[in-house]
C-alpha cells in the first residue's frame, strides 16, 4: 500500500501482514459505484488503478464531488467506524479497486498497532485535504481554486509515480470538474480558459501540463502541508 510507505518506514514483518490480507479485486467502468451510499459495508476499498471520487448526490439530483482519489488511496476506511455511508464513491474512469473485509483490517490493527496508526494517518490526511476544498471554496477566487486543486493533484500523483516534468492525465469530463469545484460548466470554463491565459498550465484533453509549478503554488497560496508528504516515524 504505497500511500502508507510514502509517509513512515514499513518493516519487513508489516509488509507481510499488508501482503496476507485477504481482498478481492473488482473492475469497474466509468460511472460504477465503488461503494454505495447509505450502504453498510463489511469491506473497505484500495483504488489500484484509476481516478475515483466520494459524491453527495441531493434528492433533487445535484451532485457535489466531495474528494478525488488516486491508486493507492483507501477510499472508505473510515466506515470500519461509522458503518453506515453517507455518500457514495464512483469511478470516474475505468478503474480497478481491492476489497479488504474489515475482519481482516482488525486483525491487522491488532497484531501491528503502528500500522493502525498508519489506516488512521490516511483518514486523518483525507480531513486536512477537505479542510483544503472548504477554504478554497469558501475564500480562494474560482481561478486560485482550479489552480490549487492542479497543485494538489500534481504533488499526490506525482508521490505515486503518476506525474513528473508538470505533466499528468487527468481524464475527467468538464461536467464532473464542476461538480468537485462547485462551479457550473459555464463558469468552469471561463475559469479554464483564466488559468490558461496567466501561461502557468497548458491543459490539453485530458493532459494538464504545469509550465511554472511555484508561479502557480503562487497564485493560488498552494502550500502543501496538509498532504503531509513526509516520512517520519508516526
Amino acid at each position: 500500500m504505497t500511500s502508507l510507505s510514502l509517509r513512515d518506514e514499513i518493516s519487513t514483518e508489516e509488509v507481510a501482514l499488508i501482503e496476507g490480507l485477504a481482498r478481492r479485486r473488482r473492475f469497474l467502468h466509468r460511472g460504477e459505484e465503488l461503494v454505495s451510499q447509505h450502504s453498510q459495508p463489511g469491506e473497505s476499498c484500495v483504488v489500484l488503478s484509476g481516478f475515483t471520487a466520494r459524491e453527495v448526490v441531493l434528492a433533487d439530483g445535484k451532485r457535489q464531488i466531495t474528494a478525488l482519489h488516486i491508486p493507492g488511496d483507501f477510499v472508505d476506511l473510515h466506515a470500519l467506524l461509522l458503518k453506515v455511508m453517507d455518500h457514495s464513491v464512483i469511478a470516474l474512469t475505468d478503474c480497478e479497486a481491492a476489497y479488504v473485509p474489515h475482519r481482516e483490517l482488525l486483525r491487522v490493527i491488532e497484531r501491528s498497532p503502528h500500522l493502525g496508526r498508519l489506516f488512521w494517518l490516511s483518514t486523518v490526511i483525507d480531513g486536512a485535504i477537505q479542510r483544503a476544498w472548504i477554504t478554497s471554496s469558501g475564500r480562494r477566487s474560482a481561478t486560485a481554486h482550479l489552480g490549487h486543486l492542479i497543485c494538489e493533484l500534481y504533488r499526490r500523483l506525482a508521490a505515486v509515480g503518476l506525474a513528473e516534468e508538470g505533466r499528468f492525465a487527468f481524464p475527467v469530463a468538464q461536467s464532473e470538474l464542476a461538480d468537485a469545484l462547485g462551479f457550473s460548466l459555464v463558469h468552469v470554463n471561463r475559469t479554464l480558459q483564466d488559468l490558461r491565459a496567466t501561461g502557468l498550465v497548458s491543459w490539453k484533453g485530458s493532459l494538464v501540463t504545469i509550465l511554472d509549478f511555484d508561479g502557480l503554488a503562487r497564485l493560488s497560496q498552494f502550500d502543501p502541508t496538509y498532504l503531509n508528504l513526509v516520512k517520519m516515524p508516526r
